[in-house]
């Protein structure tokens, strides 16, 4: 008997999110693969609706109620879900607050809901939506989860003013979100859920575009949270440039002939070790600054600190560096030299920014073509470029790799020329690599 009541239910709750998922696909058929993407769990154990990224979790007699209540509420849970996956919230969370991630997951996806103009998932939104939704434009182009938490952080709530707010915004049970990164789940949906937000994010920007712009600004996000992804530090090192440095080599002789030329000849070795090896370590380098209004000084300090960071771990300094750390605006303001660690350091301790005028790259490029004209640089590798990308960019390649970093919290797509690499790294990527370093 209760079996049969188990099938029931089962059958009765699959009918639900099948007749739910066909009537969003009718409206948002961008989303299609996305909202086919799960299979449907009956479980008692939840108060409410839940998923892992690979199936939807529900308990019976909520789903039913929430069906007959209104299809609206039912529609924007299934819709909640599916914008968790595919904006990579189970998977991103790190070493964050746990709660605050929840709520800021929520406060993210119920944006783009609250502001996507179609019946099928319109309700009224309450003074305290509007407000939080106000607050939150204030500090942030685009509505990521990343993006939220660090405000909620900065906006120190309370015990009672965050109850509020979660309860505002709770829609599924966030139970089954896989917890450890080195867990086969964690990785088999994160995977999965890039693949499709990739393909969704092409089907919004191609043959989907008009019907994505009813979207709010889900296809702000999801170009987010599909952009590429560089730990910088390892790309600074391959500005590294290969020479001879004079140092002892342990692996270039064989110490069996070494010490029986001690043993037979007393003082006098057969093969003396090389005073010479190859070694890998920053030579020329060159550091260009966007000091247009645009960048905020605080996080050009960041980006600085991480590179000296790298500049200076163990055996990445020749004895001297040449590095130039160049300011530009629409001109060039500044250029201080490098040679070593103890002027790299006075540096940073007395870095002032100067310009706050437009964006123009051309003139930073000219003036390291003419440096190195003049024999300033003996092989520059690499030139990077800290920057929010919003500039005239030279239309001939360089001579050298170039990167154009991006320093804008709130990131916007923004092309760059095919010559050069383009990275997006915000604060908290490089607060999270200061962590990983202290650990």
């Amino acid at each position: 008997m209760k079996e049969n009541l188990n099938d029931r239910l089962s059958q009765l709750g699959q009918r639900i999110f099948i007749a739910t998922r066909n009537e969003l696909y009718i409206h948002m058929r961008f989303l299609d693969v996305a909202l086919s993407s799960f299979s449907y769990v009956l479980d008692p154990s939840i108060t409410t609706v839940a998923t892992d990224g690979i199936h939807m979790f529900y308990h019976p007699g909520t789903l039913g109620g929430m069906y007959r209540q209104s299809r609206v509420r039912t529609n924007r849970a299934y819709l909640h879900m599916v914008l968790h996956c595919l904006l990579h919230h189970l998977t991103r969370r790190k070493n964050r607050d746990k709660v605050l991630w929840n709520l800021a997951c929520d406060i993210a996806v119920e944006s783009i809901i609250d502001h996507w103009h179609l019946r099928c998932i319109h309700q009224p939104q309450t003074r305290l939506r509007k407000d939080t939704y106000a607050q939150l434009e204030r500090s942030l182009k685009v509505f990521t989860a990343e993006g939220i938490y660090r405000q909620l952080i900065e906006w120190k709530l309370n015990e009672k003013k965050q109850k509020e707010l979660s309860m505002q915004f709770l829609v599924d049970d966030h139970q089954y979100w896989p917890e450890d990164p080195k867990q086969e789940i964690h990785q088999e949906v994160e995977n999965r859920w890039k693949n499709i937000s990739e393909k969704t994010q092409t089907d919004m920007e191609t043959f989907s575009s008009e019907e994505s712009q009813q979207a709010g600004d889900l296809i702000g996000q999801v170009q987010v949270e599909n952009r590429d992804r560089y730990d910088y530090r390892a790309f600074l090192r391959k500005f590294a440039v290969m020479r001879e440095e004079v140092t002892v080599d342990p692996d270039s002789f064989d110490y069996v002939f070494y010490s029986y030329g001690l043993s037979m000849y007393g003082n006098m070795p057969l093969i003396e070790p090389q005073e010479w090896k190859e070694v890998k370590k920053v030579e020329d380098f060159a550091i260009v600054i966007d000091t247009s209004m645009s960048c905020s000084g605080d996080l050009v300090k960041k980006f600085l600190e991480e590179t000296y960071d790298v500049l200076t771990e163990q055996d990445s300094f020749f004895h001297k560096v040449n590095i130039h750390i160049i300011q530009c605006d629409e001109m060039v303001q500044n250029d201080q030299k490098i040679t070593d660690e103890k002027e790299l350091k006075d540096y940073m301790d007395h870095l002032e920014l100067r310009g706050e005028g437009g964006t123009d790259f051309r003139p930073a490029f000219e003036y390291v073509n003419q440096l190195i004209e003049r024999g300033e640089f003996y092989h520059l590798k690499g030139l990077v470029y800290f920057t929010d990308g919003k500039g005239t960019y030279p239309k001939k390649k360089p001579p050298y790799q170039t990167a154009f970093i991006f320093m804008q919290e709130e990131y916007e797509d923004v092309d760059v020329p095919a010559w050069a690499i383009k990275l997006v790294v915000d604060a908290e990527d490089l607060d999270e690599g200061e962590e990983e370093n202290e650990h």
